[in-house]
């Protein structure tokens, strides 16, 4: 519980000092941004998945045109996936999409939409999704991890092969 307290705290001055910072130096401003976005990837490290949530949310408001603010609305996807939110972690995985085309985070993203789509009982939008992947970054990791999940998804029934 202290150390939770602690976290908190830390959290809470972290925050406060990068809010403070529109008259720092610019490389100053990057390493404190940089220091939070580290500190709130521990929460996530930890699977305190509510207060990684909380943090990247806040992240984003304070840093949104930070490089890094995409990556925090991936891990706000990842954290809602991993919490059952499904629902949600769609919502999420496809803001990355939409508002940072440039993202290192897209395949990701994307993977993640098939696989959330997939856990919503969704196995056909989850296969546009992995296709998608494995079409647009055909020699990422994530393709590959597209490929094994088509081969694992059972076909839809419009798909099956007719029984006798």
């Amino acid at each position: 519980m202290a150390a939770r307290q602690g976290i908190g705290i830390l959290l809470l001055l972290l925050i406060i000092l990068s809010a403070g910072q529109p008259f720092a130096a610019p490389t100053q401003r990057q390493d404190s941004t940089r220091h939070l976005y580290d500190r709130i990837m521990e929460e996530f490290k930890h699977r305190d998945y509510e207060a990684a949530m909380a943090g990247f949310r806040l992240f984003i408001e304070l840093h949104s045109q930070s490089t890094l603010a995409a990556n925090a609305q991936y891990w706000i996807g990842e954290c809602q996936f991993r919490t059952r939110r499904y629902r949600d972690a769609l919502q999420s995985f496809y803001e990355v999409v939409a508002n940072y085309p440039l993202s290192p985070k897209l395949a990701a993203s994307t993977l993640k939409l098939g696989q959330t789509y997939i856990k919503l009982g969704d196995p056909e939008n989850a296969r546009l999704m992995f296709d998608r992947v494995i079409d647009q970054y055909p020699d990422s990791a994530e393709a590959e991890v597209a490929r094994k999940a088509i081969e694992a998804t059972p076909p839809s029934e419009d798909t099956a092969a007719p029984s006798p």
